[in-house]
């Protein structure tokens, strides 16, 4: 009996420390006090304890003397550990360096504080003049824009708005207000840009990308004082329109690659010889580029001649130069996706320009490559976040009302099963979407360049534009697919594959970044371990070894125990209906950190060449940050209870993509042995977690037919119109007089069907209902208002063939091609 307690002893005392993740030298004293205690209590004897003391002397003093454990074990390794590691270019060095970590770093290490979540990371407040200005100047931009006529009609604003954006300080979101710009917080650029697309795709990246990646804020963080006193005004006050040119027909995603070049010379400037950079480029997709009056250009720049110092090649450079400078070709469109949004191509040949108008002068040159990454995963973390979550709301709000007013088989269509499918993926997403932008942006608030975070909210938030917007359009049916001025889902539809594409394609993001990025920058150990290795210091990676394996056996042992327990052991902030979630999440967060450990311990390099795999890892990464910022989101709210079914939705729709995620990821590890270890430790009891329940569905689905509460609080910050010809205002029109009218509306709707009441056109069964008592006159006169604004409600545009016939397009091949 005693030898068995012993055991269990043992056994469970082990499983506590790793559990806990208590250093070595408190696992030293546990085992030599254990073993004190064994012999005290007779378990074992002199002899017994003596051979103990034998074996597990040695071994604990090598591995808690540091000398000695640095030379006869970590030596060793530190050889193989440095052939081992991935080559890594100069350009993936200044990515992974570039930005910040934040609370994606707890998720991914396993231990998530949701104190520090919930508690210490405030969504950021608006201030009276963010608030004045998105209720007043975006609000009156907003009543100016009309998507069908700017898209259809005029391929482009119209100049009334151009002129409006330019005035108001649109253009100026970001710069500091003693140059002349607004400096608004990131939620705020994030709200004006969501509302503005809740209404023109057109508008909203027109005012997106100048207060993005662009030249303001590449000369806020580099420019010299000189640049920015003469630049940072005038693109403030809009006498200056700017644009940034990277990609180019040769070079997308590889920056590295890029063939555009400038050559350090001497020239003429201004009648002077200077020294300078000549240059030759071909640039492509550049937004506002037609209508730009500077751009930002970034280019690779050598130093043959040793002119700037003694080295020849200086890497990528950025430089602002006028539109009109001598051997700028600039003007011509591209036709993205029909939209009407200014973008085109940028040419130059030997146009020559003096140093000082390299971004931050001659210091700068060649580090722009750094500035670029920075710059970008701030402005991603705002601009396609708030386009993704623009569409999530319109189609949410316009597909509620939509599915209460639509009827077939005389029911609202928003009653039938596979509607309320679509319905609540609608629904839990945009409540996901709202939940991440208002997060993602805040961070920016917070002083964050959150380079991993805007990675999963660009891949991710566009990807829900996707699905809210395609699911929309099978529930509208014919009337989403005819343009005109009444529909409010196509050109939302068309942009699609724009954000999609921009700022990193949503292939690349996926496979290569969130969790390529995330692995490096958020593991507390395996980058300082590779830095260690290339300083050659065999002290700093003997001290990182040794943390990193009790990390490992820590996550390892918690996945365990998490997975046995189904999640119990783990910590949860809060007591009601959502304090399960915490726990599965705090549960797939620890299975990540060890997953993530085994996975580059046993491919090494090679991880980053399975790019099906690291994608996986990097979806379980991304649902666990989505997850998270929806209880965020619905905790900031005080918990209400009409959000349960969106919260329930949203986390357990992620809970199950992160066990498909594990489950495709074990499927295909190449070495099946420790694929099945792995699966059997992080789902011991098999699989956790299935698709959403449909009664989840269903009540979803049924709030967003209902006016108020969530559908108001989550469709907030949008632009919906108020007259009954307005493009949304009819449909809200229409959707308010249904909830003051439908039990009127169905009791006349059973007569008809009943047969009570007379005629084959609605105003002869109204008349034959009145005559016959049935309603009164005053209803008759609420049934009336109804049924026509129903009708032109659901009733699709039709054109004249005139309208639609080709006006400015030429015959095929008389286009420049870029």
């Amino acid at each position: 009996m005693s030898t068995l307690i012993a055991w269990l002893v043992l056994i469970i005392g082990g499983l506590a420390l790793m559990y806990i993740g208590v250093p070595l030298l408190v696992w030293s004293a546990a085992l030599a006090l254990y073993f004190v205690a064994l012999l005290a209590t007779g378990t074992i004897g002199w002899l017994g304890f003596g051979i103990a003391v034998l074996l597990l002397a040695p071994p604990l003093l090598l591995l808690n003397v540091p000398q000695w454990r640095r030379q006869l074990v970590s030596a060793r390794l530190f050889g193989p550990f440095r052939k081992a590691l991935p080559p890594m270019s100069d350009t993936e060095r200044e990515a992974l360096e570039a930005g910040d970590t934040w609370w994606e770093s707890d998720l991914f290490r396993g231990k998530p504080d949701w104190h520090k979540l919930l508690e210490e990371t405030p969504y950021t407040r608006l201030s009276a003049e963010e608030r004045s200005f998105i209720d007043n100047e975006v609000e009156e931009l907003c009543a100016m824009l009309d998507e069908d006529s700017i898209v259809r009609e005029d391929h482009d604003l119209p100049p009334k708005v151009w002129e409006f954006i330019k005035e108001k300080g649109f253009f100026s979101l970001i710069i500091p207000k003693e140059y002349g710009g607004k400096r608004f917080s990131s939620l705020a650029q994030s709200t004006i840009v969501a509302k503005i697309a809740s209404r023109s795709i057109s508008a909203a990246v027109t005012v997106m990308v100048p207060n993005s990646l662009g030249p303001g804020e590449l000369l806020m963080h580099y420019g010299t004082e000189e640049q920015k006193q003469y630049w940072l005004p005038r693109l403030a006050d809009g006498r200056e329109v700017p644009c940034f040119a990277l990609t180019g027909p040769d070079v997308g995603s590889d920056a590295g690659s890029m063939p555009d070049y400038g050559v350090v010379c001497k020239g003429l400037h201004e009648g002077e010889e200077v020294l300078g950079v000549r240059l030759n480029f071909t640039k492509r997709y550049i937004t506002l580029a037609p209508v730009a009056t500077v751009l930002g250009l970034a280019f690779k720049l050598h130093d043959p001649d040793g002119l700037m110092g003694d080295k020849e090649e200086l890497g990528i450079t950025c430089a602002l130069i006028p539109a009109n400078h001598p051997g700028v070709e600039i003007g011509t469109r591209h036709f993205p996706m029909g939209l009407a949004f200014m973008n085109g191509p940028i040419r130059g040949q030997d146009v020559f320009i003096p140093l000082d108008w390299i971004i931050g002068g001659p210091r700068m040159a060649g580090r722009g490559w750094r500035m670029l990454v920075e710059c970008l995963s701030v402005g991603r973390a705002i601009s396609l976040p708030a386009l993704g979550t623009a569409a999530g709301k319109v189609s949410y709000r316009m597909t509620g009302a939509y599915a209460r007013i639509r009827r077939q088989f005389k029911l609202p269509i928003g009653k039938f099963e596979g509607v309320q499918e679509a319905m609540a993926r609608i629904g839990g997403m945009t409540y996901r979407l709202e939940a991440s932008r208002v997060l993602t942006a805040s961070a920016g608030d917070l002083g964050v360049k959150p380079s991993v975070v805007s990675a999963i909210a660009k891949y991710h938030m566009t990807e829900m534009m996707r699905t809210t917007l395609n699911d929309a359009m099978d529930i509208h049916g014919g009337r989403a697919i005819i343009y005109g001025e009444r529909n409010y889902l196509g050109y939302g539809y068309q942009a699609i594959p724009v954000g999609i594409t921009v700022e990193g394609a949503n292939i690349l993001t996926r496979n290569l970044m969130i969790f390529g990025q995330g692995a490096i920058r958020c593991h507390p150990y395996v980058f300082p371990e590779m830095e260690a290795a290339r300083r050659n210091d065999l002290t700093a990676f003997d001290k990182l070894l040794f943390s990193h394996i009790g990390y490992s056996v820590n996550r390892g042992t918690r996945s365990l125990l998490l997975g046995l327990t189904a999640g119990r052991l783990a910590r949860a902030p809060a007591s009601g209906p959502t304090a399960g979630y915490y726990r599965q999440l705090e549960r797939m967060s620890s299975a990540l950190a060890f997953v993530s450990d085994v996975a580059m311990g046993v491919l090494g390099g090679d991880l980053k060449r399975k790019e099906r795999l690291s994608a996986r890892l990097g979806d379980v990464l991304s649902h666990l940050y989505l997850a998270s910022a929806v209880l965020k989101f619905h905790h900031q709210a005080g918990e209400p209870a009409d959000e349960r079914a969106y919260v329930a939705w949203a986390v357990e729709d992620s809970l199950y993509q992160i066990w498909r995620a594990f489950d495709e990821f074990f499927q295909n590890f190449p070495n099946r042995l420790i694929a099945g270890f792995l699966r059997a430790l992080v789902f011991p009891l098999g699989r956790p977690y299935k698709p959403v329940r449909d009664r989840i569905g269903q009540q979803v689905a049924e709030a967003m037919m209902q006016s108020g509460g969530v559908r108001d609080r989550i469709t907030a910050e949008s632009y919906w119109g108020r007259d009954a010809d307005d493009v949304t205002g009819r449909m809200e029109r229409t959707f308010t007089l249904l909830e003051q009218v439908e039990p009127l509306y169905n009791r006349f709707n059973k007569a008809v069907a009943k047969g009570q009441v007379e005629g084959l056109e609605f105003e002869q069964r109204l008349e034959d209902a009145l005559r016959q008592g049935l309603i009164k006159a005053e209803e008759a006169e609420q049934l009336r208002e109804y049924e026509a604004a129903r009708y032109d409600a659901i009733i699709t545009d039709a054109f004249e063939p005139e309208q639609l016939a080709p006006k400015n397009f030429k015959a095929k091949g008389a286009h420049q091609a870029a």
